[in-house]
């Protein structure tokens, strides 16, 4: 709402308080007029009344204007609150992004810093190029997957399946979360990603990662080589024919029982899909579970299960409408109705929410025969 409306409405209302003022004021003469006479007569009481109808009808226009004004100015700071909101979001970004920006621009300086007692100018082995974009993927990364801390405490939970190998590889190994939670388990891992600003953000934290193709990667190892493999939110940006090529690589250089685990985003909840999912341009193709299970069945992986993680919290998910005892056990025709009514209602929620809101991520188990 504009200054203009605003102050429109606060002529409206000070109009209004100048009538009821006014009227009050009548109302409350009339009073200490007849209080005042030894006897009242019939026009006393109707002098009286009139005074008292003007009143009550000043009061509907009081309080009308009065709340118009107040949802105004509430309005008002509720949209100067949001727009301060929003620049918060958009500031946090900004610095975000820069930030990024920032540390891409200092390895990339430092790659192409002269080498001592040499005119030649030589770029470090540890410093991956970076593409224009990549920082501000990473970037996107902070934003909406969160903090390098909060994913590698969830990542965790797969550690114990790596328990005793020494030669795991990290496919798509971001900014480290899983190389430092593998490396925290004396585990011994090696991540391989494209984007070559999250393998700096990874080599800074003293990790072992590289820049480069994960299957072309694979290509170049020996058969049978690696103990283990793990790609976490990496499939669905995968076209289908380059994720069946990765998975024969993978059973190829991998040694018979060791494990492999996949996760992705769970396309089978809704909300999973139509936030996480959408919400990253880079996304190629959602991975259904049972799709996921088939094709490392096929690519000679056994024992693969599937392992759900990230539960929708339940005060998104739809709520049952939980009737009183004494209604279930009324006799009473309405009451039977109300609760076959509930029921349905229930029994809706309930699909629904194994629909909408179940899991938002999953994660494919496997080992090599």
């Amino acid at each position: 709402m504009t200054g203009d409306e605003l102050e429109t409405l606060g002529e409206q209302r000070r109009d209004a308080d100048g009538r009821y003022n006014a009227a009050l004021t009548a109302l409350d003469q009339a009073v200490v007029a007849v209080g005042r006479l030894h006897s009242i007569g019939p026009e006393h009481c109707e002098r009286l009344g009139t005074a008292l109808m003007q009143f009550l009808q000043q009061i509907t226009g009081f309080v009308e204007t009065k709340d118009r004004e107040l949802a105004a100015v509430a309005a008002a700071r509720i949209d100067h609150v949001t727009r301060e909101i929003n620049a918060l979001g958009e500031l946090r970004t900004h610095i975000g992004v820069l930030q990024r920006a920032t540390e891409m621009l200092k390895r990339s300086a430092a790659s192409f810093a002269p080498v001592a007692n040499s005119p030649a100018v030589a770029s470090s082995p540890q410093a991956p190029a970076s593409t224009l974009d990549d920082y501000k993927y990473v970037g996107f990364e902070d934003a909406f997957r969160g903090s390098d801390a909060v994913i590698e405490e969830r990542l965790r939970a797969y550690v114990p399946l790596f328990h005793g190998r020494s030669r795991v590889l990290d496919v798509g190994c971001g900014r480290g979360e899983m190389l430092s939670a593998l490396k925290a388990a004396g585990i011994g891992a090696r991540g391989i990603d494209l984007n070559a600003d999250m393998v700096a953000v990874a080599q800074e934290r003293g990790l072992d990662a590289a820049s480069g193709d994960a299957l072309g990667h694979l290509s170049s190892l020996p058969d049978e080589s690696l103990d283990g493999l793990i790609a976490t939110q990496v499939l669905e940006h995968l076209e289908p024919g380059y994720l069946m090529r990765l998975l024969d690589a993978a059973a190829r250089k991998l040694q018979p029982g060791s494990p492999i685990v996949l996760e992705t985003i769970n396309p089978a909840c809704w909300l999973a899909f139509f936030s996480s999912y959408i919400r990253d341009f880079t996304h190629v193709r959602p991975v259904h579970p049972e799709t996921l299970q088939y094709l490392l069945r096929a690519s000679g992986f056994e024992r693969v299960d599937i392992r759900f993680s990230a539960p929708v919290p339940d005060h998104v998910k739809m709520k049952a409408v939980n009737l009183p005892a004494e209604v279930h056990a009324s006799s009473d025709p309405a009451s039977k109705a109300m609760v076959q009514i509930a029921h349905t209602i229930n029994a809706n929620a309930a699909i629904l929410n194994s629909l909408l809101f179940t899991y938002l991520d999953y994660a494919a188990i496997g080992y090599r025969t």
